[in-house]
């Protein structure tokens, strides 16, 4: 019964903060909705067992992705009206889109169904006695160790590939370190004594010309 309650509550709380996603102006307040979605999204994970999925939901999407998007919104300077100002007008296009996706998803939950039958068709069989996240990992570090790491090194490449073209070299002058020049220099170079009257100011010494030290 508590389980039940508990489905019911974070998918409400999940379907009210989708909502909250589209029809939110404030572009800030859109993405704050979106972690919130994806928390919720996370607990039902875990409440279907699946705490892997779960995990990856919380680490990636919220810590990454989210808080990405966040920093995007508020970082450029993007001009969201002009960006509105077209949707009236693709609005008929857009719903009849979403409609056609809609009876489809329909189409595809009414005349789907598991075989009774489809534990026997794996092609690599499990233990019972382990865990989704332990089962995964023995998968996917044993028989797809290769793909993983083709996967690891894309990811490698892009990361690169955008340090490379979003750097900018500034070019700045060359500073060496003249240490000839530093030991050669007296305190007389740099300090004057100069003996001030009362009540009248201090005629300070023509300054000599600086040379050129780092």
């Amino acid at each position: 019964m508590i389980a039940n309650l508990a489905f019911y509550l974070f998918s409400f709380i999940l379907l009210a903060s989708a909502v909250m996603v589209v029809t939110s102006r404030n572009p800030v307040h859109a993405v704050l909705f979106l972690i919130l979605g994806f928390l919720n999204a996370a607990v039902l994970f875990l409440l279907a067992g699946a705490e892997f999925l779960a995990f990856i939901l919380a680490i990636v999407y919220v810590g990454a992705v989210a808080v990405l998007f966040l920093f995007v919104v508020m970082m450029l300077d993007v001009d969201f009206v002009a960006l509105q100002e077209g949707f009236q007008r693709y609005a008929p296009v857009g719903a009849l889109v979403a409609l056609i996706m809609f009876v489809e998803l329909v189409f595809i939950a009414s005349s789907w169904a598991i075989a009774p039958a489809s534990g026997a068709y794996r092609l690599f069989p499990m233990p019972d006695n382990l865990t989704n996240a332990a089962a995964l990992g023995n998968l996917l570090y044993t028989a797809y160790l290769p793909l993983f790491q083709l996967g690891g090194v894309v990811l490698l490449v892009a990361m690169i590939g955008a340090i490379v073209l979003t750097h900018r070299d500034k070019p700045r002058p060359a500073r060496a370190q003249n240490l000839a020049a530093q030991h050669a220099r007296k305190p007389e170079d740099t300090l004057a004594l100069v003996r001030a009257q009362l009540g009248q100011g201090a005629a300070l010494p023509e300054a000599a010309p600086e040379k050129e030290h780092s």
